[in-house]
């Protein structure tokens, strides 16, 4: 229990900070940032259940006023801003990832990979584009055409977090604790 807890925090703690590092905004207010590669990882390392809780300490952090998500931005406020639909996500994003890969039974980077573009990309882009666009009062299917502007980046993340999980396996394959039992 005390190591799941350590590992659900030290995730926390990795996505919190990926989103030090400097975005770069495609759709006013939509940043390109990394730390969808942490929910990812979330989900790759922790697997369904730890990851999705590392993700829930991550917003439940940024909610109280720590400044960790993309931008220094923190408090309630982002969770009624744009980028919201995105932030509940990353939930449903963390589990979808560790559930997929937790049943992938071929080759690790390809699993992560294919894991990491379900949960990071095929769950997590609706929500956030549905979010979005009722935000700014634009049609989905206008608002997912816009999107599409971000899926190589993330396309480019889901390869990075599956080599990163192949790394971590092969220095410390019970590292990869989804792989196991979550």
């Amino acid at each position: 229990m005390e190591r799941n807890v350590t590992f659900i925090a030290l995730m926390a703690a990795f996505t919190a900070v990926l989103g030090l590092i400097p975005t770069i905004n495609l759709i006013p207010g939509v940043p390109i940032a990394l730390q969808v590669m942490g929910v990812m990882l979330c989900g790759l390392i922790l697997g369904a259940k730890r990851g999705a809780l590392a993700v829930v300490l991550f917003l439940v952090l940024a909610a109280i006023g720590l400044p960790i998500l993309t931008g220094f931005r923190g408090g309630l406020a982002p969770f009624a801003g744009a980028t919201a639909g995105f932030l509940y996500g990353y939930v449903a994003a963390a589990f979808v990832t560790g559930f997929v890969f937790e049943r992938w039974k071929g080759n690790l980077i390809v699993g992560a990979i294919v894991a990491s573009l379900i949960g990071g990309v095929l769950v997590l882009y609706p929500i956030g584009t549905v979010w979005l666009a009722s935000y700014l009062e634009k049609p989905v299917m206008a608002m997912a055409q816009s999107m599409l502007a971000f899926v190589p980046g993330d396309i480019i993340k889901a390869v990075i977090a599956g080599l990163i999980t192949a790394k971590i396996a092969k220095a410390r394959p019970a590292a990869i604790l989804s792989r196991q039992a979550s």
